[in-house]
């Protein structure tokens, strides 16, 4: 009760804060880019609000309690994204006068084609982002409720996020998300402190054994374990079970083997048992502590992971769109500066959680649920009032989560739906794409698998990766760009990855066959992106655009000389929204 009344005041406070900034929203200039009048110290915790998504609140933890220290690449890469982001992209991006992600590389290559190509991979780019947002609603309210439907906490999200979208566009979430920024911080900083407190003084329950010791976690006493969904699970040394738990009789696991066990079956464990794990788990700590353990597959993994989550932050459009907020090119690279720090702060705390995780809730390696480990570790570590009222703040700052990245998704997607597809870029278009998207992005939460929310965001990383991180890196600094080499990296390196996508989807119903390079495939999507790209535009030198050197000349010249231009102004709203642009600013 004590979370469910803390999601509710979170909802409640970001439907206030959306519908009060709302109300300085009346045209499609402040729908798209909150009229280019934030300033650089709230955008950059409006960005790392939104930044800050279900993969960094909960997934970070759960993928650190499975896999250990291969894991730790995830935060140290969400965070250094920001770095080639500054060095490479900010500034040019915000000169250049564009309101989305599409509309920067016609301005760069004048090619209606590739500006419509690129509309649907940010559409598949956004949609693939927000599932694992919906879905990791959908978890966090299943597990504080467990006979709600696993569709509630998606719809629940979907309808507070499109209300304020609809009402305010980029204008209303700004505020919304830079509050949910301090928020998330403080909700996964106090539990940290008191929980790391806790375990120094030796108060709490009793762990399931240190993560010094080479074995695998034990159940400190006997332990009841139900299965909601069905898993194989594989132990290490003989582990003593009730299988089913009400069984006369012990049975005794070996090593070697693969249980298979039904949802809904209940398992009973003795004190001292070693604590079985699902077969993507690292069963042992000696293995869980070091690094690349698994061998060259999972070193090449691990590679594959850091080129997504590096270069794929300078391609995802969510991103990029809040760049285009700022006043000018240098505001854009300070507010990038400060990104860093504000989320290498964050990434500390997941950390702790995830290694807390491993001594006080191991049972989650068994049920595949290792992304609520932030939402059960409190009352596992802390029976009682204390522990409830840490879980309410973990939960408070999960659900923000949820809601700050889905708006931030679904402005960006909208914002390209309404001016690249309905073409008008009115605010009744932007308004008509946001609902159109909320629902698509909703019915796949729903339809699709649950998985690791930091794999399924690392996917989207890849994809990023792929296709618009070799365009805007290129764009920005190579001249002999063309639209035919954009094309076709975009369609190489983004039908890659989708091929990839769907496999792992195939995959996942027909018995896990996707081997690594599936699951993770920036390390070969990226290169090739990078090559054809480079190849076809070497050989369609002529296809230059003609204004190629006017158009560079304001991505680079300094901001005082005064070559920045908003360029698309003249089709977006009507006549009198046009008269309107000039007026009213966004508060300090």
């Amino acid at each position: 009760m004590w979370a469910l009344v803390s999601m509710a005041l979170v909802a409640a406070m970001t439907f206030y804060l959306g519908h009060r900034s709302s109300r300085f929203a009346n045209t499609t200039h402040d729908f798209l880019v909150a009229r280019r009048t934030v300033r650089s110290r709230r955008n950059a915790a409006a960005i790392s609000g939104e930044y800050l998504s279900a993969a960094s609140f909960l997934g970070v933890a759960g993928i650190i309690l499975k896999e250990g220290a291969d894991a730790l690449w995830y935060p140290i890469g969400f965070t250094a994204g920001y770095l080639a982001l500054m060095l490479f992209v900010a500034a040019p991006l915000r000169r250049s006068g564009a309101y989305t992600l599409p509309d920067f590389l016609e301005a760069r290559l004048g090619s209606q084609r590739l500006r419509t190509v690129s509309t649907w991979f940010v559409v598949v780019i956004g949609i693939l982002y927000m599932v694992p947002q919906l879905q990791g609603a959908g978890l966090a309210m299943t597990t504080l409720m467990p006979s709600a439907p696993a569709w509630f906490g998606a719809a629940v999200v979907t309808v507070i996020v499109t209300l304020n979208v609809l009402a305010g566009g980029m204008r209303a979430i700004t505020v919304v998300q830079a509050f949910q920024y301090w928020l998330k911080l403080f909700a996964i900083a106090v539990p940290a402190f008191v929980l790391s407190a806790v375990f120094i003084t030796g108060g709490g329950t009793e762990t399931a054994g240190s993560l010094g010791s080479p074995d695998a976690p034990n159940f400190p006493n006997e332990t009841t374990v139900s299965v909601q969904t069905g898993v194989s699970l594989q132990v290490r040394s003989e582990t003593p079970v009730w299988a089913p738990a009400g069984a006369p009789n012990q049975m005794v696991w070996l090593p070697g083997y693969e249980y298979d066990i039904e949802a809904g079956t209940s398992l009973r464990f003795p004190a001292g048992a070693p604590v079985p794990v699902v077969e993507a788990a690292t069963a042992e700590n000696a293995s869980w502590l070091r690094p690349s353990a698994s061998g060259t597959e999972g070193l090449l993994s691990t590679y594959s992971l850091i080129l997504a989550t590096f270069l794929g932050t300078m391609g995802l459009p969510h991103v990029l769109v809040r760049f285009y907020t700022n006043p000018d090119g240098k505001a854009a690279r300070r507010t990038t500066v400060h990104v860093l720090l504000l989320l290498g702060l964050f990434y500390l705390f997941p950390t702790i959680l995830g290694a807390l995780s491993r001594m006080y809730v191991p049972t989650l390696l068994m049920t595949e649920q290792t992304d609520a480990a932030v939402l059960l570790l409190p009352s596992a570590v802390l029976p009682g009032v204390g522990g409830q009222i840490l879980g309410a703040i973990t939960a408070a700052g999960a659900f923000a989560a949820f809601l700050a990245t889905s708006s931030g998704l679904l402005v960006s997607v909208a914002g390209v739906v309404s001016t690249d597809v309905l073409r008008k870029g009115r605010v009744r278009d932007f308004r008509l794409a946001a609902l159109l998207v909320a629902l698509a992005a909703c019915a796949t939460a729903i339809l699709l698998r649950p998985s690791d929310l930091s794999l399924s965001v690392g996917m989207s990383f890849a994809l990023a990766a792929s296709t618009f991180c070799p365009l805007l890196v290129l764009g920005i600094w190579w001249r002999k760009l063309t639209w035919a080499g954009a094309m076709a990296g975009i369609c190489v390196g983004g039908g890659l990855v989708v091929a990839a996508l769907a496999s792992n989807v195939v995959s996942g119903y027909t018995g896990g066959w996707a081997p690594w390079f599936l699951e993770q495939p920036a390390l070969f999507t990226v290169p090739a992106a990078f090559l054809v790209t480079i190849m076809v535009s070497l050989g369609t030198a002529r296809s230059r655009p003609d204004d190629l050197n006017l158009v560079m000349l304001q991505l680079h010249a300094p901001d005082p000389l005064g070559f920045m231009r908003d360029r698309a102004v003249a089709r977006f709203g009507k006549a009198e929204e046009r008269v309107r642009l000039g007026k009213g600013r966004h508060r300090k």
